[in-house]
């Protein structure tokens, strides 16, 4: 998708005449709506979108409309001006979305033995439309869509930070689970390996401050083969600017710390975790967001980021704390944890054990039935 943005732009200025204002408007647009949201609506929002910029008037107030005005519902009032070959394709699209999620709740509650699902989860699954409405795709429609993706996206990085929580406490579960099954001399060994294997992985170089001169300037130096004593961050930025629409995008941030990376992960080795390496790659990018994004779009501007370079924490950063240093849980969080996998495991163990009786009882039913069978055939 890098090289999308370029060609998206490059259409729109043939179409428009945009500001570099409208321009940079244009490019975070385009990068919140077609990226791969990992939403479950994600192919409905992306096809909504495609079939609104066919229409030339809605095009041009798209491109001329700031984020927060979007944000608020003010473009998706502009419905009303849009041409009726395009409203029709959007009342198919929301008949199929609905259609879609029917399908789906209804499979959901086949697999759940037929039991009716939570009224508060079920509307959830339509926050993203108007569905009192399942026939034609309204302003309200869009305004919710919006909304919803808005929402969902910024929320994206936290959702991901508690699935990996939630996958280090299984890994330390299923770890003292097998410690249980061991003998005493078994697990002594196996408690040895998994403390030389933390070693291992903690034995590794120095960790920059991600974003800091001294990790800019060895990417610098190792990918872009320069004199570190030549850095220039205003080159620098170009170089890295890989798709040339003048901002720094996430991923393009991200690829900024695969040197660091690979300082503590490596894919052949048992003791490094990659699920763990991308959960470093996620916080590393988000503090350099969070330091250097100063109008929180997403994207770091040239002049955001010459301005990051004359601050104190570029020049003379503190050190990082990584994922060994930083556990992702605590203690009381593990505990309740286990307690909730007990309760899931007594539930279905339960559940198990109410369908063996009912087997049990359909057998004796049909042993019942099979012995009345055999009597009414020696009958006659």
């Amino acid at each position: 998708i890098s090289d999308l943005p370029g060609v998206f732009l490059a259409t729109c200025e043939s179409n428009v005449n945009l500001s570099p204002f409208h321009l940079h408007t244009t490019m975070w647009i385009f990068f919140f709506f077609f990226q791969d949201t990992g939403l479950h609506y994600d192919r409905y929002l992306r096809e909504v979108i495609d079939f609104l910029e066919k229409d030339q008037h809605f095009r041009e107030k798209l491109h001329n409309t700031d984020m927060e005005d979007i944000k608020q519902g003010k473009l998706a009032k502009e419905l009303d001006f849009v041409g009726h070959q395009v409203r029709t394709k959007l009342d198919e699209l929301k008949r199929q979305e609905v259609n879609r999620l029917r399908t789906l709740i209804k499979a959901k509650q086949d697999a759940e033995g037929g039991h009716e699902m939570n009224h508060k989860v079920l509307l959830k699954q339509f926050e993203y439309m108007n569905h009192m409405n399942p026939h034609t795709f309204e302003v309200e429609d869009l305004d919710k869509l919006i909304q919803s993706a808005t929402n969902d996206l910024e929320n994206y990085d936290q959702k991901r930070h508690e699935e990996f929580k939630r996958y280090e406490m299984m890994k330390e579960h299923e770890r003292k689970e097998h410690l249980k099954n061991l003998d005493e001399e078994h697990r002594k060994d196996e408690e040895q390996h998994y403390e030389e294997l933390r070693k291992k992985h903690a034995d590794h170089p120095k960790i920059n401050h991600p974003g800091s001169q001294d990790q800019l300037k060895e990417v610098w130096k190792e990918s872009d083969g320069l004199d570190p004593n030549d850095f220039d961050p205003k080159t620098f930025f170009k170089l890295h600017d890989t798709n040339g629409d003048s901002y720094i995008d996430e991923q393009e941030l991200e690829a900024l710390f695969t040197k660091e990376l690979e300082k503590m992960y490596r894919p052949n080795l048992d003791e490094d975790d990659m699920t763990e390496m991308e959960e470093e790659r996620l916080r590393m990018r988000e503090h350099v967001m969070n330091e250097v994004d100063t109008n929180k779009d997403r994207l770091v501007s040239l002049e955001e980021f010459l301005m990051s370079t004359n601050k104190k924490e570029f020049l003379e950063p503190d050190s990082w704390e990584t994922l060994e240093q930083a556990p992702a849980y605590t203690d009381e969080e593990m505990k309740l944890f286990e307690e909730q996998l007990a309760q899931e495991e007594s539930n279905l163990n339960q559940k198990n054990s109410d369908l063996q009786k009912q087997k049990e009882e359909l057998e004796r039913q049909q042993e019942k039935l099979n012995a009345q069978k055999a009597e009414l055939q020696q009958v006659t």
